[in-house]
């Protein structure tokens, strides 16, 4: 096959330098983006009701328009989904990426324009590829195929002709540009099968003899995928099957508690990992250097970004250009995909203003403060890989909850952990896990101090397979689809417990010790 990684490296040195020119002005790019934002759509049903036509500034903008969540966005949305134009963004929509369920218990659907498939999506992946080849000028990533993992198509509505529901990775490998296909694989046919029972033969079987240069996608997911073309072939390593492998495009959960189960099955020397924060609502960041623990936020994907800061919540939002080094605030985006104003539910802490960049510290839903603890997500990803460097276990997934006190005993954590490698000792990973979690938290630590508020957290063992059980009873296995890490209560956790059956453990907490 012929290389065309040198002759691409052009293209994507403009896309590197373009963004760099946008990162070093963000105030005056970001106003110039919302007011060709706010000019495209003031004659859409949105920009009539909030008075488009009357808006000149971000302050304007902000004094008119109020944050609103997805169930204040619904009716416009599904108007969008039954043919109406011109609603939230200028023409028709016929692309709706399917995402997590409210609390009402409906599922969203998150308008996929064309402007913001092309000048989001696109371009946010576009910027990753040019990000990692300016930086590693002895890559031949487009010398061979990259596999790009994603999910599939289920409409579950009755839908007008030509109208698509489905994960986001769906539509962007349906609507990708076909020159792209000379580089990537599985074919489309595969790529966006629904069922995995016939999916994941079916992805080994395309990439197992493959030239793979690169992998795309959620590492859990794939992780699942490489063992099994692993098994297929007889190898232990990956790179005896892809020797030419030499990067792993991720994102959607944290990497860290997946990192040495990946170095375990790739030769971590010749492995490079890289970084991406795309969401259903858009293509956000991007690691930009490889020793980066950061994203960049990217300020020429057609999004205007604003922060709510977590301390405060009821405080209005600021612009990217007032916010802080080292506060964590809620990110609402306002972008060519039709949301305006709109949370999109992650908290992100910024670690640098000049340029902007971040680090993704979790879910506004997804969190446990039962005990005014403030537990959030990017403190548990932390504790749980601390726990097992420390114990040589090695975790699959995870899911965390309260147990609420009780006459006799006081109220604590309880986690469900699958793990690929147990712990010698299930007690003492529970303990280096509860001490990890006091050291990157002073909340729960004040709280477990003394054993006055809180019992030490106790974890149990979850059986082989058995967040993928409970994701296919929701309808929600496979592609992008993930397992909620917290919850301020047990409405995860429990359903997961009565699925969970027998576990080969004897050393603590069993699968059916809830309390």
């Amino acid at each position: 096959m012929i290389d065309f990684t040198g002759v691409s490296r052009p293209f994507f040195q403009r896309i590197f330098d373009r963004e760099l020119r946008a990162a070093e002005a963000i105030e005056a790019g970001q106003r110039k983006l919302l007011a060709g934002l706010v000019a495209s759509a003031r004659k859409t049903v949105w920009g009539v009701e909030h008075g488009f036509t009357n808006i000149t500034s971000y302050e304007d903008y902000a004094a008119s328009v109020p944050v609103t969540p997805y169930d204040r966005l619904r009716p416009y949305v599904m108007r969008m989904v039954n043919g109406d134009t011109d609603v939230l963004w200028p023409g028709a929509t016929l692309r709706f990426a399917q995402s997590s369920g409210t609390s009402d218990g409906k599922s969203k659907y998150i308008p996929i324009t064309r402007r913001g498939l092309a000048r989001c999506h696109y371009a946010g992946a576009a910027f990753s590829l040019a990000a990692y080849l300016h930086h590693h000028g002895d890559s031949h990533i487009f010398g061979g195929k990259n596999f790009i993992l994603g999910g599939s198509f289920a409409n579950e509505l009755t839908l007008r002709k030509g109208v698509k529901v489905g994960d986001l990775s769906a539509t962007l490998i349906d609507r990708i540009n076909p020159l792209v296909n000379l580089v990537r694989i599985p074919p489309k046919k595969v790529a966006l099968m629904a069922d995995w029972q016939h999916k994941l033969p079916a992805l080994v079987e395309a990439s197992a003899k493959a030239d793979i240069r690169s992998i795309s996608g959620v590492p859990s997911w794939f992780l699942t995928v490489l063992k099994n073309v692993l098994a297929s072939r007889g190898c232990t390593n990956i790179h005896q099957v892809w020797p030419n492998l030499e990067v792993f495009f991720h994102g959607g959960i944290a990497f860290g508690p997946y990192r040495e189960q990946y170095d375990r099955i790739t030769n971590p020397g010749r492995m490079r990992y890289w970084e991406n924060y795309n969401a259903s609502e858009g293509f956000f960041g991007v690691q930009s250097r490889p020793d980066a623990d950061s994203m960049r936020l990217l300020m020429n994907a057609d999004v205007f970004y604003e922060f709510i800061p977590v301390a405060d919540p009821q405080s209005p939002p600021i612009p990217a250009w007032e916010v802080k080094k080292g506060e964590i605030y809620s990110l609402v985006i306002t972008s060519s995909n039709g949301l305006w104003r709109f949370p999109i539910g992650d908290t992100v802490c910024i670690t640098s203003t000049e340029p902007l960049e971040i680090t993704i510290a979790g879910r506004t839903a997804h969190f446990i403060n039962a005990f005014g603890e403030e537990v959030m997500v990017h403190n548990t990803d932390a504790a749980l890989e601390a726990a097992c460097a420390a114990t040589g276990a090695e975790a699959l997934n995870y899911t965390a909850a309260p147990v609420y006190a009780g006459d006799r005993t006081r109220g604590r954590h309880q986690w469900l952990i699958e793990f690929a490698t147990p712990p010698a000792s299930l007690n003492t990973f529970a303990r280096i896990l509860d001490e990890a979690l006091q050291k990157v938290n002073s909340d729960y630590q004040a709280k477990r101090a003394g054993g006055i508020f809180l019992d030490p957290l106790s974890v149990t063992v979850a059986s082989e397979g058995l967040f993928d059980r409970w994701l296919a009873t929701t309808g929600k296995l496979g592609g992008q689809r993930k397992v909620p890490r917290l919850a301020n209560n047990r409405r995860f956790i429990d359903p997961l417990l009565q699925l969970n059956g027998p576990v080969a453990y004897s050393d603590t907490t069993t699968p059916n010790q809830q309390n």
